[in-house]
C-alpha cells in the first residue's frame, strides 16, 4: 500500500471501531477486530486502544514508517444488537477475503446507512413493557396502559433524546414523564396497579447491557473502560429512580 491509500484504510478501521463501540459493543471485541483487521491488510504491527470517549490506533504497513489516527467518540451511542451483528459479520468476512480499501469502506457504508425500520423498535418496545408488566404480576389491563407509555417513551427516544445534554438528563426526564403518566392514568381507572405498570415501563430505561458489558470488561482486564462504563450504568440507574420518585412526589396529591 502506498502511504495515502494505508491513511484512508487506516480511517476507515478506526470508523469501524467507532462503530462497533457505539453499538454496544466489549472493548475486547472492538480492539481485537480492528487487530485482526488490519493483519488481514498486512500490517506488521497494529497497536489500538480503546476507552469508552476514545479510539487510538497505530499501524505499521511494511516499507512504511507508523502511522496513527484518532477517534474521539462524543456519545455513547445505545444498544443495537442487530448493527454489532451486521458488523460482525462484516469484520468476517473481511478477514477471510480483503477486498480494496474503497470496497471496504463502501461496504461500511452500507451496513452504517442500511438502518432499521423504526416501527419494529415501537413494536419491541410495547411488547417489551407489556409482557414484563404481565410478568411481574400485572393484568392485561396494566399491560395494555404499559404498552401506551411504552409508545410516549420510544417516541421520547427516537424524537426528543438528541435535544438534552447527555443520557443522564434525558433519562431523569423520560422517566418523570412517564412515571407521571402512569400515575395519572391510575388515578382516572382505579383498577390499574401504578407500580406494575411502572415496573413494566423502567425496564425499557434500564442499562442492563452497560452494566453487563462494564463487568465483563473489568475481568477482561480493561479496568479504565469498565469503571467508566459501570459509573455511567450506575448515574442512568439513579437518574432513573430520581425521576419515577420526582413524579411519585409530584403526583402526591393526586393519588393519595
Amino acid at each position: 500500500m502506498q502511504e495515502k491509500e494505508i491513511s484512508r484504510f487506516l480511517r476507515v478501521l478506526i470508523r469501524m471501531g467507532g462503530a462497533l463501540k457505539n453499538c454496544g459493543a466489549e472493548i475486547y471485541r472492538v480492539e481485537d477486530t480492528l487487530n485482526r483487521i488490519a493483519k488481514a491488510y498486512g500490517a506488521q504491527e497494529a497497536n489500538v486502544l480503546v476507552i469508552t470517549s476514545s479510539i487510538v490506533v497505530t499501524l505499521t504497513m511494511p516499507e512504511n514508517e507508523p502511522l496513527t489516527q484518532t477517534l474521539r467518540l462524543r456519545k455513547g451511542g445505545s444498544t443495537d444488537l442487530l448493527l454489532l451483528e451486521q458488523l460482525n459479520d462484516l469484520s468476517r468476512k473481511i478477514c477471510a477475503a480483503p477486498p480494496s480499501v474503497q470496497e471496504f469502506e463502501r461496504r461500511l457504508d452500507e451496513v452504517l446507512h442500511n438502518r432499521p425500520d423504526p416501527h419494529l423498535f415501537l413494536l419491541g418496545s410495547i411488547l417489551g413493557a407489556s409482557a414484563s408488566t404481565v410478568f411481574f404480576g400485572g393484568t392485561l389491563a396494566d399491560a395494555a396502559l404499559a404498552g401506551c407509555i411504552a409508545v410516549l417513551i420510544c417516541l421520547m427516544q427516537q424524537k426528543l433524546a438528541g435535544f438534552f445534554m447527555n443520557q443522564i438528563e434525558f433519562q431523569f426526564v423520560a422517566s418523570f414523564i412517564g412515571g407521571a403518566a402512569v400515575f395519572l392514568m391510575c388515578e382516572l381507572l382505579p383498577m390499574l396497579h401504578a407500580d406494575k405498570v411502572i415496573i413494566g415501563d423502567i425496564m425499557l430505561l434500564i442499562p442492563g447491557m452497560m452494566l453487563t458489558n462494564s463487568i465483563g470488561d473489568i475481568l477482561l482486564g480493561d479496568v479504565i473502560s469498565g469503571s467508566i462504563r459501570l459509573i455511567e450504568a450506575v448515574m442512568l440507574a439513579a437518574s432513573l429512580a430520581l425521576g419515577i420518585m420526582a413524579a411519585i412526589i409530584l403526583m402526591q396529591g393526586v393519588i393519595f
